[in-house]
């Protein structure tokens, strides 16, 4: 039996259940505390751990152009546990990598309560930890209890935790017209499992389009005057309150034409096209991609059912907005995400201020790995910024810029994405060594930033402690 004492994890989310499989892998037990069933959310549908609550898609899988791709290369060279689990249960998704998200959650339930160093609590943790506990990772996300958000922000001072998303609704495939959709990927691309034709697309002309918005515009919201004045992160925003920033900017965002020909009528350009992605290994379910929302459930259904092809939709689930709490987390966490007013509390997941199911993963991950690394007396420090990971860590806690004059910007929650990362050294050229310009310069920026990357990874991996089966 060890006698090396137990990393404590609250939350069995995407980043609790990576840190807990982290610690667990260095030799270190881990109890991972994880309130449901005995308290639900008003997202949450079941008690597995890593429930997906909003989409599927762990977004693009490209590691050689994409900055959440080259994050999923990172973590798959760390012995991800979700990475691994997602990549077990993927569903077609075009050049994304989707899950059957049920299937995921349980592959992702079973691994970590099959671990014999990895101990699940089902029971809420009400307020800060108990202080005998002296390591601890706060992973309760998005979805973080009342109680435990107020002794946070008691601990830290701040004044508020909390911002707000929206989830997508889910509809029966059997219920789609197929006569008015298609299926086809974005320019035909093919993904990890996809065959190019990987999404239901469904057509409107302009007219249909304009009418689609106003509608939006009109509809009935859910408003909750609690919530009044906190903003929405610019990477999850309702449908509505895109429609609502003006008439073109659907058409330029989740309803983008682009890449895309009508199956059905080849020769006539659609005016805006919304997609749909498998969101289960049956393909009996697909969610509306970019549709998040918070119209009332009356509104959602006759609204989305003017969209062609959608006329007699079935809807699984239609959409709802759900509470987000994250720290000011450059001013209150430390480079390895230890709470500076409390050192014993780590964070991880979307409660430090990253967004997205692969990054809170990614954070968990890394926050894991610090945990173990500290019990264990070893030393661990963070990875480089030229590296997916290491710069959305930077982001996290020194990247945030503060101006002086103007006061304080306010941190915001952030995807990973090129623009975290250090420029290049140098420009890139072509065959001949003339510099490059346009598209063609931006895709080899981003091809050598990954590169370079993953690189730097390997090298980092080289120096790190190693897992007690290896």
């Amino acid at each position: 039996m060890s006698t090396i004492k137990p990393v404590h994890v609250v939350g069995g989310g995407l980043a609790g259940s990576e840190a807990a499989w982290q610690i667990a892998r260095a030799g270190v037990p881990v109890v991972l505390h994880e309130m449901r069933p005995v308290r639900g959310t008003d997202a949450h549908r079941t008690e597995g751990l890593a429930e997906l609550v909003c989409s599927n898609s762990f977004r693009s899988d490209d590691a050689e152009t994409n900055a959440v791709g080259v994050l999923h290369a990172e973590m798959r060279r760390m012995s991800s546990l979700i990475m691994a689990c997602g990549d077990r249960n993927q569903v077609p998704a075009g050049g994304a990598l989707a899950v059957d998200r049920d299937a995921f959650s349980k592959a992702v339930t079973e691994s970590l309560e099959a671990h014999p160093l990895v101990t699940v609590m089902r029971e809420e943790i009400d307020g800060l930890p108990p202080t005998d506990w002296d390591s601890v990772v706060i992973a309760t996300g998005p979805l973080t209890s009342p109680a435990l958000a107020e002794s946070i922000l008691k601990l830290t001072g701040e004044s508020s935790l909390a911002f707000f998303d929206a989830i997508a609704p889910i509809v029966h495939r059997d219920s789609i017209d197929m006569s008015k959709a298609w299926f086809q990927s974005r320019y035909d691309k093919v993904g990890p499992g996809g065959t190019g034709a990987d999404y239901i697309n469904c057509p409107l002309d302009r007219e249909q389009y304009e009418a689609f918005v106003a509608a939006l515009v009109a509809a009935d919201k859910t408003l909750f005057k609690e919530w009044e004045g906190t903003p929405y992160f610019d990477g999850c925003l309702p449908i509505e309150v895109m429609a609502e920033r003006g008439p073109e900017t659907l058409r330029h965002g989740p309803m983008k034409p682009m890449g895309l020909t009508n199956a059905h009528n080849p020769t006539v350009k659609a005016y805006a096209v919304v997609q749909l992605r498998q969101d289960n290994a049956l393909g009996t379910l697909y969610n509306m991609v970019g549709f998040q929302t918070k119209l009332k459930y009356g509104e959602q259904a006759a609204i989305f059912r003017t969209i062609p092809g959608l006329e007699n939709a079935e809807f699984a689930r239609l959409g709802g907005l759900h509470r987000n709490t994250y720290l000011n987390s450059p001013r209150l966490l430390d480079p390895t995400l230890r709470l500076k007013a409390e050192p014993r509390l780590r964070f991880a997941g979307q409660i430090t201020g990253c967004e997205g199911y692969v990054e809170s993963a990614a954070i968990g991950l890394l926050v894991g790995r610090f945990a173990a690394a500290e019990r264990l007396g070893l030393p661990l420090t963070p990875p480089p910024t030229t590296t997916a990971l290491g710069a959305l860590v930077n982001h996290i806690t020194g990247g945030h810029i503060e101006t002086v004059d103007a006061g304080p910007r306010s941190f915001q929650p952030m995807n990973v994405n090129f623009g975290l990362f250090p420029p290049l050294d140098f420009a890139p050229k072509n065959e001949t060594g003339k510099k490059l310009r346009g598209p063609e310069k931006s895709q080899a920026k981003k091809r050598a930033m990954s590169a370079r990357a993953l690189a730097d990874m390997d090298a980092w991996l080289k120096g790190e402690f190693r897992d007690a089966a290896e």
